[in-house]
């Protein structure tokens, strides 16, 4: 039975490359075609293949609409979590988690500082668009014309000398974080708070979320706080595997 269905999915990732007849999906397989002609059958029942016309098979629709389904089910924070509280045990400072709702930047999850010195935010509060890391990354990731249309559409407050003046300088900063991959906030927001921040990327590599580390200058240094984004990104990076179904589910013990 494990072998049937073991030849049944490999048939999936064929067809992703184009339509293919009976003869290729047998070769691929290394099965005899009424072997392969059954699989297909069973397939084209539950709609995940279709014959064509000219007798090849293709993805079926189902399969995209199942797909769409579990992408819309998939909750980025209960999957992030326990990697952010492991980055959070390794580093000791503050980590948020962070999407785009409309024209807000949330914080969705955060895991506090072990220091005694703690930054003020919460769950559910709306970032600083502005000048916040997770924010930069989740506008850069936008398309240029909408990019630009939001950038243009926003107030430029100066909460410190270091904050983001005005939407030319912002959209530069975009694309900067666009071409690197990360952002940071050294002081945008609060003088005396920095953050270092990587995408949480989705299947498509769209980025659906972003994750930070932040931390006061009086515990850590601005260089000593970029030192760690190796380790952000590599969370960051981890997160969107799983959520992109990449990294495989452990079997329950």
């Amino acid at each position: 039975m494990s072998q049937t269905v073991d030849r049944a999915l490999s048939i999936l990732p064929l067809l992703a490359e184009g339509p293919a007849d009976l003869g290729r999906v047998a070769g691929r397989l290394g099965v005899h075609k009424s072997t392969a002609l059954r699989l297909l059958r069973t397939l084209h029942e539950h709609g995940l293949v279709y014959r064509q016309s000219d007798q090849r098979y293709r993805l079926g629709a189902r399969l995209f609409a199942l797909a769409q389904e579990a992408m819309e089910n998939l909750d980025v924070r209960e999957i992030a979590h326990p990697h952010l509280v492991r980055l959070n045990e390794q580093c000791g400072h503050t980590v948020h988690l962070a999407v785009r709702e409309d024209s807000e930047v949330l914080y969705i999850d955060k895991v506090e500082s072990r220091y005694p010195v703690r930054m003020y935010s919460r769950i559910g509060k709306p970032v600083a668009v502005t000048v916040a890391a997770v924010a930069k990354l989740l506008l850069a990731d936008l398309p240029e014309a909408e990019r630009r249309a939001v950038a243009e559409k926003l107030d430029y407050p100066m909460y410190t000398a270091r904050s983001t003046p005005n939407a030319a300088a912002y959209l530069k900063e975009l694309a900067t974080v666009r071409e690197q991959g990360w952002a940071t906030d050294f002081g945008g927001h609060e003088e005396s708070i920095n953050c270092v921040a990587a995408p949480v990327r989705g299947a498509d590599g769209r980025v659906v979320a972003a994750m930070s580390v932040s931390a006061p200058n009086v515990v850590v240094t601005a260089d000593e706080l970029l030192a760690l984004l190796p380790m952000v990104r590599r969370t960051a990076d981890a997160i969107s595997d799983e959520f992109s179904g990449r990294t495989p589910a452990k079997d329950p013990a």
